[in-house]
């Protein structure tokens, strides 16, 4: 294995030895995937649901007869014709026949679309698509289906970002995918979503096609314990020094939420530093609000004057468990509970603000300490 410079991984998947340990759901999709089922995966966005996905079907790659792993990533997606671009593209693209060989099969076995090679802009390597017309997306799509189970392989086809389905204007696609599932006997699914009162509505909402279909998953955080074994040894192994303290200090304030924490470790590691000390944490913090100042600066700028002031009082008060309260409204002048109420509901469906089970709190948590940083709120 090639050692990274910087173990510390914030955007990219390495390999296993950089993956912080998530076993035990793993373990439970496994054994869901394994005994027929299907899985619904939801979290926080950037909580590591892509990267146990990723993991684990590189683990699965490594044994004798293991099914095919597909991973479709669909956030981008706008309409059934982009989510059947993507299925086909990393679907036709899986498998290791020589492409001449390949687009000659495809070809027989697809009636509405023409099968075509392309070349990856970034990487250079050939790339097999489907080139149809819209109005042929759901046909396309069944053919896809019909293809895989032609086969006679399982395979376990992960689908990144599923509630991007909800938003597209093409009527019964939840509908039209619930029943390839149905048939599809040889194809295990993995339905992974960040957005998760979309992700509820789709699979909890007993007027909804997938109601009940799938083993729901909710994934967590890290235990403190692991989390923090899991980075001391790569300090420990460079003659280096993190303390249980300032990791403790890390993990608490970002409630070990998987980024967050990968970006402060990585921050730390490239300074260098052979003792981690407390204060670091901060320098660290503040190098990082500098990079992303622009960025919360235009989102903040694109926000009506209503939806500012509720997302800085949430900023300021960190958790907030009834956002209609008068004595929140009160407290930061916020108006009538008709405008608030407005104002949160345009905040959460565009992930500013989050709700949870105990409250509302800002989506984003370096944002949420640039609002209160920029208005002068004290903080920890």
């Amino acid at each position: 294995m090639k050692e990274l410079g910087n173990p510390f991984t914030v955007y990219n998947f390495a390999t296993d030895d950089y993956f912080c340990s998530r076993q035990a759901e793993q373990e439970h999709i496994l054994s869901a995937l394994r005994n027929g089922g299907n899985v619904t995966l939801m979290s926080e966005r950037r909580m590591g649901k892509t990267g146990l996905i990723i993991n684990m079907f590189e683990q699965l790659k490594k044994e004798k007869n293991a099914p095919v792993c597909i991973y479709a990533d669909i956030f981008s997606t706008k309409s059934l014709n982009d989510f059947v671009q993507i299925l086909a593209r990393q679907i036709l693209g899986c498998f290791d026949s020589p492409i001449e060989k390949a687009l000659a099969t495809f070809a027989n076995f697809f009636k509405n679309s023409r099968v075509y090679m392309a070349t990856d802009p970034l990487t250079g390597e050939p790339q097999i698509g489907l080139d149809f017309q819209a109005k042929e997306a759901k046909h396309t799509l069944l053919e896809i289906f019909n293809y895989l189970r032609s086969i006679g392989k399982e395979f376990y086809l992960a689908i990144d970002e599923f509630q991007q389905i909800a938003s597209y204007a093409d009527s019964g696609i939840e509908a039209l995918l619930r029943e390839q599932m149905q048939f599809t006997k040889n194809v295990r699914f993995i339905f992974s979503g960040s957005k998760q009162h979309l992700m509820n509505e789709i699979f909890t909402s007993p007027n909804r096609p997938f109601y009940r279909s799938t083993d729901k998953i909710q994934l967590f955080a890290i235990p403190k314990d692991t989390y923090r074994q899991f980075a001391q040894k790569f300090f420990t192994k460079a003659k280096r020094s993190l303390s249980n303290e300032v990791f403790d200090e890390i993990y608490d304030r970002f409630e070990g939420h998987t980024w967050y924490m990968q970006y402060i470790l990585n921050r730390l590691w490239e300074s260098g530093k052979q003792k981690i000390e407390q204060q670091d944490i901060q320098t660290a913090l503040l190098d990082i609000l500098a990079a992303e100042d622009e960025n919360f600066r235009n989102i903040y700028d694109n926000l009506t004057e209503n939806q500012c002031m509720l997302l800085r009082a949430i900023a300021a008060e960190g958790v907030v468990e009834k956002v209609n309260a008068s004595e929140f409204i009160k407290k930061y002048d916020l108006g009538i509970p008709s405008s608030v109420n407005r104002a949160l509901h345009n905040l959460i469906d565009r992930e500013l603000v989050l709700k949870m089970p105990n409250g509302y709190r800002v989506y984003d948590r370096f944002m949420a300490i640039w609002l209160r940083r920029l208005f002068l709120v004290n903080i920890r």
